[in-house]
């Protein structure tokens, strides 16, 4: 098992700042130093977390050869591999002003002299800052993408999932299906009980759905009281199972809070994707559908009507 060794910096005050401080006085800077300061300036140009782990390894591979590496921050559920692992191993803990930002290992087939985790030590301090604004847009881009009251994934995400789920789909010749999902007479809910237990109510509903589905299925809010799955490798006949299910769970639940205490329905539309067909045309008819559904009695669940050809 590797030893892990903390990298730690001031939250305004680095290696590489007291180096370039040092470059601009001192012209025989270490070359350690310098290849760390360089290294730093190329880290700076990647927001994506990936490619700068990616470019990190490749670099540092020049000054201190490694097999593999591995990067995992469990704070935002991330890991990222490069290479391959070997039985010899050396472990950092990386931390600005003590926030962690996560621990890297490098692996290789023969052990690490004490010099060269001394320069690894200089090249993971110049990855900390660009590491540290890797991890603030890969926030950001979460936050962007996340509805804050039902905790899903919101309509920005599910615009981005919707093409690259149908595109694969059709690449790999596989069945795909989508369900969307309406609260019958929400407005009813807000007017009689409040906005507070509205909002309650879809927290509610969508807890239900996620009872409801696959770990592979992927739930949206696509707005207000509509909801949206995507399911892959999901059939004709899945699909319309699995939207049944949802609507008689949610048709037994009851919802209660305090002393309010109501239930409520949903009304569903299906489809699955057809060849030649994009997301946004099965989209299209998987809410005709719920229109459908709506129109004809609400609480249940309605099959899209086939594509036009």
């Amino acid at each position: 098992m590797a030893i892990i060794s903390d990298i730690n910096v001031d939250a305004n005050s680095s290696r590489m700042d007291q180096a370039l401080m040092q470059q601009s006085s001192q012209p025989d800077i270490k070359p350690e130093l310098a290849y760390a300061i360089k290294l730093a300036n190329a880290l700076h140009t990647r927001l994506n977390l990936t490619e700068l782990i990616q470019l990190f390894s490749e670099e540092a591979r020049h000054s201190v050869p490694h097999d593999g590496l591995l990067y995992q921050n469990t704070d935002y559920d991330t890991e990222v591999r490069v290479g391959i692992e070997s039985p010899n191993s050396c472990a950092y803990r990386l931390l600005i002003a003590g926030k962690n930002l996560g621990e890297i290992q490098f692996s290789r087939k023969k052990p690490f002299s004490e010099s060269e985790s001394v320069q690894m030590e200089y090249l993971l301090a110049s990855l900390l800052n660009p590491l540290h604004n890797a991890l603030m847009y890969k926030k950001a881009l979460i936050t962007a993408m996340q509805d804050p009251l039902t905790g899903l994934s919101n309509r920005v995400g599910f615009k981005q999932a919707l093409e690259r789920e149908a595109d694969l789909a059709h690449r790999h010749e596989t069945p795909f299906a989508l369900i969307m999902l309406d609260v019958d007479h929400f407005k009813a809910v807000n007017d009689n009980h409040g906005h507070l237990i509205g909002d309650c109510v879809l927290r509610d509903i969508a807890q239900a759905c996620r009872e409801c589905v696959r770990s592979s299925d992927m739930l949206y809010r696509y707005g207000g009281e509509e909801f949206v799955l995507l399911l892959s490798n999901t059939t004709p006949e899945g699909a319309l199972l699995l939207a049944e299910r949802i609507r008689r769970k949610i048709e037994n639940k009851r919802f209660e809070y305090g002393d309010t205490k109501l239930s409520t329905t949903v009304s569903l539309g299906v489809a699955n994707l057809v060849a030649q067909e994009n997301g946004e045309q099965l989209l299209n008819r998987a809410d005709k559908a719920l229109y459908n559904a709506k129109q004809t009695g609400r609480n249940k669940v309605e099959k899209a009507k086939a594509a036009p050809k």
